[in-house]
This record gives C-alpha cells, sequence and structure tokens, in this order.
C-alpha cells in the first residue's frame, strides 16, 4: 500500500480534505500516512481528528503516524509515494501581516497577497528555502515520490522545484475545477452545466477559459459574455474583475476577482480610489480570512472533540484523484501546474504554466494547448516576468534581483516608484529577519 506524507500537516482543515479524501478511495484506504509539521500542537490536533476519522469511516485501516520538528522530517518522508505540501512559512503571524502593513506604508493596497504583488513575492522567497530543504531529504530517501503541491504562490514554488530540483513535481489549485461551474451557476446558466466541455491554459491563478461548449457542442461564450456584461453594467457583486476581463479581453479566468484585482495595473490605483467601490474589490482580504479562519477553527474543533462525530465525503480536490490513477492505471484528467516544455506556444519555456494533465500508471502527462490569444498571453507574461525573476533571486540570493522581480511586477509598478519600491524591499527583508536572512 502506498505511503502519503503532508507537509504541514498542521492545516487541519485541509489536511482533513485530502486525507479523508483518501480514506474514500478504495485503492489508498489501506496507506500510511505520515503528518509532518514543526508545530506540536496544531499536528497533535490533526492527528486526533485523522484519527477519529479513520475509525469512523475506514475501519482504522490506514495506519496514521505523526513526526515534528526538522529532525525527524527525513523519517517523515522515508518511502513515501507521494508528498502533499501544504505549508505556510510564517504563518499569519508575523509574516503575512508584514507583507500587507509595510507596502501599506507605501500606499501599495493589496487583497490576497499570496500568488503575486510584492506579498506574493516575499512570500515565494522565504518558502523556497525551505522547498529546498525538502527535496534534498526527498532525492535521498525517497527519490521516486511525487511533490503534490498546494502551497502558493504556486508558480513560484513548483516552478523553482520543477527546474532546480529532481523531485518530480505537480502544482495543484482549487480553481481550475470551479471555474466554469461558478461561473454558469452565477449567470444563471445551470442548464448548461451537465455535459460541458471546456479547455482551460494559462498560468494559476490566470488560467484562461478558452473554449466552453454544452453537451451538444453549441459554443456557450457568446450568451456568456452577453450576460455577464449585462450584470456588471446592472449590480454589484463579488465578481467584477473577472467579468471586466470579458469585456476587455474576451475570456473568463480561472482565480477569483479579489484575486486578480490586484494581479494587473487595472483596478487597484491610488489616483482613482473609487475604482475600489466601482469593482468591488476587498482590500485587506486575506488578512480577514485568517483572523476568521483561526477563530472558526477553535470552535469547530471543540465541537469535534466534544462528541468524535466527525465524518467525511469525497471532495473535489485532485489530489486523492492523482494518487489512485498513479497506482492503478485508472485514467483522470487534471489541470495541472507544470514547466512549460512546448506546451503553450507563446509562453516562455521556463514559465511554469497550467494547462489540462493526463493521469495513468506512467505518470503525469501535460497536454500541448498551442498558441494564446495574444491578449492572453501578454496579460500572462506580466505576471510571469514577476514570477521567473522571484524565481532568480532566490538562486541567486542577491537583493537586486529582488528589485526587479518587484519592479516588473504590474500592481506594484503601476503605484510606486522605483526608489519607492527599492526602499520597501529593504523594509520588507528587515521586517522579515530571519526568514530572508540570506538575501543580501
Amino acid at each position: 500500500m502506498p505511503k502519503i506524507t503532508f507537509m504541514g500537516a498542521g492545516s487541519t482543515v485541509f489536511v482533513r480534505n485530502v486525507i479523508g479524501d483518501c480514506m474514500c478511495s478504495p485503492a489508498l484506504r489501506d496507506s500510511t500516512i505520515a503528518l509532518y509539521d514543526i508545530d506540536s500542537e496544531r499536528l497533535e490536533d490533526s492527528y486526533l481528528i485523522l484519527s477519529a476519522l479513520n475509525n469512523n469511516i475506514n475501519e482504522n485501516r490506514a495506519k496514521i503516524e505523526k513526526y515534528c520538528g526538522v529532525e525527524n522530517r527525513k523519517d517523515a518522508l522515508r518511502g513515501a509515494d507521494f508528498v502533499v505540501n501544504a505549508i505556510q512559512v510564517g504563518l499569519y503571524d508575523p509574516c503575512t501581516i508584514i507583507d500587507f502593513e509595510v507596502p501599506k506604508k507605501y500606499g501599495l493596497r493589496q487583497t490576497i497577497a499570496d500568488t503575486l504583488g510584492i506579498g506574493g513575492i516575499m512570500r515565494g522567497l522565504r518558502t523556497i528555502p525551505v522547498l529546498q530543504d525538502f527535496a534534498n531529504d526527498m532525492e535521498e530517501v525517497c527519490p521516486d515520490a511525487w511533490f503534490l503541491n498546494y502551497t502558493n504562490p504556486m508558480s513560484i514554488l513548483s516552478g523553482y522545484m520543477q527546474r532546480y530540483t529532481n523531485v518530480k513535481t505537480i502544482g495543484l489549485c482549487h480553481s481550475v475545477q470551479s471555474c466554469s461551474r461558478d461561473l454558469l451557476n452565477r449567470l444563471g446558466m445551470e442548464d448548461k452545466l451537465e455535459g460541458r466541455k471546456e479547455l482551460i491554459a494559462g498560468i494559476n491563478h490566470m488560467g484562461w477559459l478558452l473554449e466552453i461548449k454544452d453537451k451538444d457542442g453549441n459554443d456557450l461564450y457568446p450568451e456568456i459574455r452577453r450576460r455577464a456584461l449585462e450584470m456588471n453594467d446592472r449590480e454589484k457583486h463579488s465578481d467584477m474583475v473577472r467579468f471586466e476581463y470579458i469585456r476587455n479581453f474576451g475570456y473568463y479566468c480561472t482565480e477569483s476577482s479579489e484575486h486578480n484585482a490586484e494581479y494587473n495595473c487595472f483596478y487597484i490605483k491610488s489616483k482613482y480610489p473609487e475604482l475600489i467601490d466601482r469593482y468591488n474589490i476587498p482590500l485587506d482580504e486575506y488578512p480577514r480570512r485568517c483572523v476568521n479562519q483561526i477563530a472558526g477553527w477553535k470552535a469547530e474543533k471543540e465541537r469535534i472533540m466534544a462528541d468524535g462525530k466527525i465524518t467525511h465525503e469525497r471532495s473535489g480536490e485532485y489530489a486523492s484523484f492523482i494518487m489512485e490513477s498513479l497506482v492503478t492505471g485508472t485514467p483522470y484528467k487534471i489541470g495541472g501546474n507544470v514547466l512549460n516544455t512546448g506546451l503553450i506556444d507563446n509562453l516562455p519555456a521556463d514559465a511554469c504554466v497550467e494547462v489540462p494533465c493526463l493521469i495513468d500508471n506512467n505518470g503525469i502527462h501535460p497536454c500541448h494547448v498551442g498558441k494564446l490569444p495574444v491578449q492572453l498571453a501578454a496579460m500572462n507574461m506580466t505576471n510571469i516576468n514577476a514570477q521567473l525573476l522571484t524565481i532568480q533571486a532566490a538562486v541567486t540570493r542577491k537583493r537586486e534581483d529582488i528589485y526587479m522581480a518587484a519592479m516588473l511586477e504590474p500592481h506594484t509598478a503601476a503605484e510606486l516608484s522605483i526608489d519607492e519600491i527599492k526602499a520597501m524591499v529593504d523594509e520588507l527583508i528587515e521586517a522579515h529577519g530571519e526568514y530572508m536572512k540570506d538575501y543580501k
């Protein structure tokens, strides 16, 4: 039976979903589950909850182990077939707070700051050294394992692993599965959900819904465009930025409007503060979520521990289906983040792109997409520029490369001068202390 190691197992809600999914799979339910974290309290929470789940839905068939601390990391990884990564280096406090509060002093406002923007750059830079340590251990004790990365910034972290380590890496996100479903539901086109056909490709969080057809092969985009523009002109709602993408670039994309509001130079502009209200942009959204999630988890933990009646139904997360397909050979299709080995013709070979991938027991097979419409490739490139320079900075450990990544990040460059950008980067490096100690 497979061994599944979960890095960052203190992310209790997420580990419960992924490992709960594995317990729902006949091919995976007898697996050895190795839970790893550096926080003993959070690790214990996850261990207790997964043990209860194993008892309640899996007849205690999985073997669950826990490993805490860097000194036990190799043992957690030893012999693993699959390594799921969901770490957050620096956590909400202090690092996420720093990523929001320091830029705010310079007039740079953010919504999520985990994928791009100056917050995404800093998160990537403090996470890559930890992933390199993981890779070193994996190459020694589980060299054939697949690394399933869920941690953001997805393109930066997965791209680094794919280019600079020998670890078999696939980047996974939630947004591909829900993209067209949520769009059709929002537009009152639920009757088109069943049997629909779609093509999504681009980069993580900005993968483009290139084609969408109903079960009979009819193109749904003309009606989608009509309804989306009517809705944006008629009312305020939570997806206005992506609907403006449809208006101005012709296509919808995978990740939410609160994310995409900060991936470009169009919507968060201190010179035009009215745009925040016009496009219903939730500034400082991620810190609010973190505070609410922390409080919500404490209440949920107390409830679970009180009655022990935890259960689970298999979710739409890709991880368990990928593992199942690699173990059994049953074909499965995902939207995965992989190195651009000729998959999207008009994006760079060094870029980590999000494309359809077919899976069987011979591995993960990315599909050739061809050329994106020029305007969509151009939008992706504004993000890829910063991603590649952040990876370069992680390799060189040079502050000058961090400056360049920030200068070419579209939202940062639209708001700040070069001198302000450099000063902000310097202050962020100092504020993050030990997490950025190697960047000179």
